[in-house]
């Protein structure tokens, strides 16, 4: 396949209780290699119940360059592969299941944009392939084109399988993202992280043998719910712009929803004065949007003290809440209907404090390069 010119492949491996196809699976792997292709084999055990750990020895001696570390704690297929791709010292870096899903050959095909300089990161899709795929779980399938169409929105990647196990990167682009998730969040993650480096992203056909959950499949529901939260939590800063203004408008609501229900409670509880109960509650909801932003969509690395931050937020809000009052009472004294110049002012206050949030108490961080 690519025997000129001659590339490294490093191959990192999470395993974790996989006996049954732990053997065979490096037997394929291992098969792989050619003149021309020289692979690094690295198997990262993440402290097994059964006897992957004893077999991986095993194999370890009919197979020199595989390399073997082992985690004392169980952690998850994604502190495995922060392991692993920590050692590798091929060209490139491959994801390898332990199980008998992927085959191994399709790696020799991911590999050539790399080769060829033509791409930085190549992903493995189970949906764009003529090749043969076992036919399993349909909701299984439409959750992962669900997750997978989410990640496009929020990356601006137009990926047919963000799940995928088989991502293969140039090392340098790979050991360059510090990767936080020590689960199956593992894969929203790095489709984040790549899509923010602006690098070479390509997505080629493969065949999927995939296993039932009584044959050893592991993910659940529960990494369902870490994969939509990894999506949105990695990728908030730097979606587009249509996906912020609605994050933005969902943090809106919140806020609003506080501002009701705490001046509806001062009003039940604490009857004030209804000018004072007004601006408590403003109040409150004020620092609720101004923590969820700091939280969800406009994290970053504070440009300004966090006393100054707070200050010029103060001062968008009185200029905000300014320019609403003009807005409306200028529409309402032109003619409008006083609900409609109050709506009208309110859409106009939406976009001018987005902006005014992200370009002044804000300021957008640089997006990472590799």
């Amino acid at each position: 396949m690519t025997q000129n010119p001659s590339c490294r492949l490093s191959i990192v491996v999470p395993c974790y209780n996989e006996q049954a196809t732990l053997v065979t699976a490096m037997e394929r792997v291992m098969a792989i290699e050619e003149p021309g292709l020289e692979l690094e084999v690295i198997l990262v055990d993440d402290c097994s119940k059964d006897k992957s750990w004893e077999l991986a020895l095993g194999l370890q001696k009919r197979f020199p360059h595989l390399h073997l570390h082992r985690h004392q704690v169980n952690q998850g297929k994604g502190a495995a592969l922060r392991t692993g791709i920590a050692q590798a010292t091929g060209d490139f870096v491959a994801v390898q299941d332990a199980d008998l899903e992927y085959d191994p050959q399709d790696l020799k095909k991911l590999i050539e944009p790399l080769v060829k300089d033509q791409a930085d990161v190549v992903l493995g899709s189970r949906y764009m392939s003529g090749k043969a795929k076992r036919v399993l779980y349909f909701w299984h399938t439409m959750g992962n084109k669900l997750l997978t169409t989410l990640s496009n929105m929020f990356t601006d990647l137009y990926l047919t399988d963000m799940e995928t196990c088989y991502k293969v990167f140039k090392r340098s682009v790979i050991q360059s993202i510090t990767i936080e998730e020590d689960r199956f969040g593992f894969e929203p993650e790095i489709v984040a992280k790549v899509s923010q480096a602006n690098v070479r992203v390509y997505e080629i056909g493969i065949s999927y043998y995939g296993r039932t959950f009584a044959e050893g499949k592991k993910i659940s529901m529960k990494d369902a719910f870490r994969a939509l939260y990894c999506i949105f939590h990695y990728n908030a800063p730097y979606a587009p712009l249509p996906m912020q203004l609605a994050i933005y408008f969902v943090i809106g609501g919140v806020a609003a929803l506080f501002n009701l229900g705490f001046f509806a409670a001062l009003q039940a509880l604490v009857p004030l004065d209804l000018n004072l109960s007004l601006g408590l509650a403003y109040l409150l909801a004020g620092l609720v949007n101004y923590f969820l932003c700091i939280m969800i969509l406009f994290r970053h690395q504070a440009k300004w003290s966090g006393k100054v931050e707070f200050l010029l937020y103060l001062l968008v809000m009185l200029i905000g809440g300014g320019l609403d009052n003009l807005v409306a009472t200028g529409l309402f004294g032109l003619g409008v209907g006083l609900l409609w110049s109050k709506a009208w002012a309110s859409l106009v206050l939406f976009g001018v404090n987005f902006f005014m949030r992200k370009m002044i108490v804000f300021p957008t961080k640089p997006r990472p390069r590799f």
